[in-house]
Formats: C-alpha cells, structure tokens, sequence
C-alpha cells in the first residue's frame, strides 16, 4: 500500500509536500514540455514586484563548489504584465499557485499583495523578506520592519501569506516568533546565504555585483538548523528549503519541523529532479511503514516537548 503524501498546508490541499523554490523556476509554467508540472505539490514563482525590474547586470550566475551562486537582482516583469499572462498560463497547471512578492517600502509590499490576492488562482502569497529596503539592509535585519510588512499585508491579503525569511541573523527562531506575533500564517526557512568566488584565470569577480546568494547542496545543514530552531519556538507551519536535492534531503527538513519542502538548485540542475524527489519520499516512508507523511513532521525535534 502506498504512503499517503498529501498535505493539508493552510487549508491549501497538496498532492505532496513538494514546491518549487521561488527563484528557480522562472514564473512556473516554463517547464510544462519538460515535466508533468500537475505532480508537484504546488508551484511558488519567481518574485514579482509593483513595477518591471531589470535586475542585475551580466553575469548573475556562477557555478561553486557544491552549489551556486546568484544575483538575479529579483527581475520580474511587474504584478500587471504577470497577471496578464503567466498567471493565466500558471492557472492550467492544476496545482495550486503562491506568488513571491517583493517591494522597496511597506507600501510596495502591501500594493502588489493586495492585487494579487484578489486573482482568484492564486492560493497563498510568500513575502520575500531577505531583499534589501530602500536603505540597501536586510529586511529581516529589521524586526520592526518585518512586523510592519507583515502586518499591513494581512490588512490587505484576501489568501494565506507566508513570510520567506533570510537566515543572516543572530536568532532565527526570534525572527520566525517575531513573523508568527505579526500574523504571518506560515514561514519558509531559509534563503541564500552571501558568497563570493573569483575567477582566478582572469583575475576578476564571478558575479557582476561581486557578493551574491549561495544555494545549494553546500548550504542544507545550515538551513536543516534554521527549521529545527523555528519549530521549537513557533506554532505556524515551516516551509524548508535550502539545498534540498534527494527524498533524503526533504525528510530531514520535515523531521526536524518543516510540513513541505520547496526545492531549488537542483531543478536547474535537472528539472526532473523535483518529481524524483517525490518518488524517493514515497519509497523512503514505504521502506518504514509509515502511512502517512504528516506523522513524520517535527518527529525528531523532541526539544519543542521539552519547551
């Protein structure tokens, strides 16, 4: 008998807890000639912003040891050109939608969520915390600033929001509480930790803004720790992501607390490694006799019964 992989993810129903990772997977509909896009979970796109976004200068990718590294500078092509077209192509997937948003000020963030929400395809939207303000910090550096996001969002979201938070920070379990407190009804767990590399045959940076995001299979057992701090301290559902490569990756992060995975680096790598994915969760539960995946959440972050 097969093990039960759906998920019941604010009140959203999952066929898996498999997502795409914001970012990687360009605006979600792109790879339908590749893959059955209507096994994964849910889709989460590429971030989108009020206005069109160039993004950075070339070259914004560079391959590093066990891993990547990127600076796409969040290039989108504005909440309304999105929802003219990719969103309509997005809707004929069949699996549920959540849309990444960005912005420069609360204002921008609360603008676009507002729009979005009201696009009845869309299941969730995930903030994208760990982007620069207009004062060129972290957001979630700020903790003022996040409740403030947050806050103002859930004013206006019609649809669950979901806070992506950066893991460059002291206490990451302070900052998914801090998420939790201001109404946020879920936290993904983590994005890209800053690197860079060189060139060293031609003596210049590998990236054109020098420092950029580090994803990969490199960066999995930091963000495994991010997820099995939260979960002690919060009581909102996690999403893990962070060099999540094999069903053995995914089930890490849903032992220690995460309810679904989103996965990343490794679809640019081969995108049908996010179905693999599936498949070797599903064997890995069978192997174990475990029925269904919700038994397995947060089965060994044994200290949150200790709290």
């Amino acid at each position: 008998m097969k093990p039960s992989l759906n998920v019941d993810f604010l009140g959203i129903k999952l066929k898996n807890p498999v997502l795409t990772a914001s970012g990687t997977f360009g605006y979600g509909y792109e790879l339908a000639d590749l893959i059955p896009l209507n096994k994964l979970g849910a889709i989460v796109t590429k971030t989108i912003t009020l206005e069109p976004r160039l993004g950075n200068l070339q070259p914004r990718i560079a391959e590093v040891s066990s891993g990547m590294l990127n600076t796409i500078g969040l290039q989108n092509i504005g909440v309304k050109a999105f929802i003219e077209e990719p969103l309509e192509k997005l809707n004929k997937v069949g699996v549920p939608i959540i849309v990444s948003v960005a912005g420069t000020t609360v204002n921008e963030y609360v603008d676009v969520s507002k729009i979005l929400s009201i696009q009845n395809v869309i299941s969730a939207i995930e903030l994208n915390l760990s982007c620069p303000n207009l004062k060129k910090k972290i957001i979630c550096h700020d903790l003022p600033l996040v409740s403030d996001i947050i806050k103002n969002v859930k004013k206006v979201s019609e649809v669950p929001v979901i806070a992506k938070l950066s893991p460059l920070v002291t206490d990451i379990a302070e900052l998914a509480l801090c998420a939790q407190d201001a109404g946020a009804d879920a936290v993904t767990l983590a994005n890209t930790y800053p690197a860079m590399a060189i060139d060293v045959k031609t003596f210049k940076y590998k990236l054109s803004t020098i420092k950029g995001g580090m994803s990969g299979a490199c960066i999995k057992p930091m963000s495994v720790r991010c997820v099995y701090d939260a979960y002690q301290k919060i009581d909102i559902p996690i999403i893990g992501c962070g060099g999540i490569e094999t069903g053995e990756d995914a089930l890490e992060f849903m032992l220690v607390g995460a309810s679904v995975v989103s996965v990343g680096s490794a679809s640019l790598v081969s995108p049908k490694r996010l179905l693999e994915i599936v498949y070797e969760i599903e064997k890995i539960l069978k192997e174990k006799s475990i029925k269904d995946i919700k038994r397995i959440v947060g089965m060994l972050n044994t200290a949150k019964d200790a709290c």
